[in-house]
């Protein structure tokens, strides 16, 4: 059985055929004619056939090397194309970019992204999931996920995206007016409050400052909702105190709508983060978002 020869070998002897000359072909490969001249009789060894008649002033393909580069040739321009294609891509992201990004997330930061991101890349289609549950991104086969900091794997790879948001806790004025306002975080016991529920079920404690130190409490009340803009509505209507994040409240307190209580118990920000594996080669799409990301929100 003849040993089988490789890409290399095969694009050489195409190179000669075309210069029918081995200084030529040996120059555009940036060999010596002599190695060249090696290379071919070992290809001619492993094929076990003549492909090339030699003189002291040609080298012509014989008539099996002309077989041999009739389907070589096409076969070469196709590799060509393919890495040209492939090297191309490179340089000009392309596909589709999946994303998982908790609702929050979508609202506050990535949302803004969107219209200037695909303008900046229009190759780049971006097909985002909102889920606010911790899926693996691996195995449902998204490029990344967008979640607060403390949310994040140790495996993972973490790009800060859009500023620090922070939480406020609010109700309407009408609320305030008939239950009293709460001076402190434990006074929240006494009142209504609009609990959050994560989709794994648990409920969270909301989180405060107390003479620097982190506290977080326990709320109860009528409503368990998993939604900020449906908390945001709760509260507005009267059922009673949310803790939301402040970015989505801000313009409903600025109308006077919802009042914000305990400001100076108010936790410390925190940011949300581009995350994807560390261990996967960066997709371009995602390349070209994560500098999209580091260009931009530093403007």
């Amino acid at each position: 059985m003849k040993s089988s020869c490789d890409l290399s070998e095969l694009d050489a002897f195409a190179a000669v055929a075309r210069h029918h000359s081995f200084r030529k072909a040996a120059d555009e490969r940036g060999v010596s004619a002599s190695a060249l001249s090696h290379a071919m009789r070992a290809l001619e060894g492993k094929l076990g056939v003549r492909l090339l008649n030699r003189t002291t002033r040609s080298v012509t393909p014989t008539e099996s090397g002309n077989q041999l580069l009739a389907t070589l040739v096409p076969a070469l321009a196709e590799v060509t194309k393919a890495l040209h294609e492939l090297t191309f891509k490179q340089e000009i992201p392309t596909g589709t970019l999946r994303l998982n990004v908790s609702r929050p997330a979508g609202r506050l930061v990535i949302a803004p992204l969107l219209a200037p991101f695909t303008a900046a890349y229009p190759r780049i289609n971006v097909e985002l999931v909102a889920d606010d549950g911790l899926s693996d991104i691996i195995d449902k086969g998204f490029d990344a996920g967008v979640r607060f900091g403390e949310s994040l794997a140790g495996d993972m790879i973490a790009v800060p995206v859009g500023p620090p948001q922070g939480f406020v806790t609010v109700a309407a004025p009408g609320y305030l007016m008939g239950h009293g306002t709460p001076e402190t975080p434990q006074r929240l016991l006494e009142h209504a409050c609009i609990g959050r529920r994560f989709p794994s079920g648990k409920l969270y404690k909301w989180e405060y400052l107390a003479e620097g130190q982190p506290m977080r409490l326990a709320v109860t009340g009528p409503l368990i909702l998993e939604d900020d803009t449906m908390m945001i509505q709760a509260a507005k209507d009267g059922a009673g105190i949310a803790y939301v994040y402040e970015e989505m409240a801000r313009e409903y307190i600025a109308r006077g709508q919802l009042e914000e209580v305990l400001e100076d118990w108010k936790a410390l920000p925190s940011r949300f983060f581009i995350y994807y594996s560390s261990r996967r080669h960066v997709p371009p799409a995602l390349q070209a978002l994560i500098e999209f990301v580091r260009e931009t929100q530093y403007q």
